[in-house]
């Protein structure tokens, strides 16, 4: 398990799906930009990685309906690899992020934070389990999503 925290902004806005059994999903990509010393000693965007993320459950929602293209973020995550064809008939190999935790960056902005119930973007009363689900084990409904859910893109 390879574990990355990369701060970039939100190439586009969060895309939102479901699996075949309700979980949610949402897929977005990072641009990280490293700064370097140019010649006259000032600073300027370096080489570009785009970092393709998933996050699931709520999480999922609250990025969805929080976060937009253009926005800086903080991710946190587990980096795997995966190989595939394309139709081509060329080998790929891609370095994907399975998000635990993402949010705003305040750098440069400023955020309004408010409690959600566990099961999606909607203010709730605070109370000792957010998730509402019983499950004391998970107070913030951040377990990870089943072996049988496929990302549905």
């Amino acid at each position: 398990m390879t574990n990355v925290t990369i701060i970039g902004n939100l190439t586009a806005d969060p895309e939102l799906r479901f699996t075949n059994t309700a979980k949610a999903v949402v897929s977005f990509t990072v641009a990280e930009s490293q700064r370097v010393r140019d010649g006259d000693g000032g600073w300027k965007d370096g080489d570009s990685t785009f970092w393709r993320c998933t996050l699931w459950d709520s999480a999922a929602e609250n990025l969805a309906e929080s976060l937009h293209k253009g926005q800086r973020v903080i991710v946190v995550g587990e980096a795997k690899q995966r190989s595939f064809e394309t139709r081509d008939g060329e080998k790929r190999t891609v370095i994907e992020v399975t998000a635990s935790e993402v949010g705003p960056s305040l750098r440069w902005a400023v955020a309004k934070v408010e409690k959600t119930s566990g099961n999606g973007p909607r203010t709730v009363s605070q109370t000792q389990n957010p998730s509402g689900n019983g499950d004391d084990a998970d107070p913030w409904g951040t377990a990870a999503h089943n072996a049988d859910d496929e990302i549905p893109f």
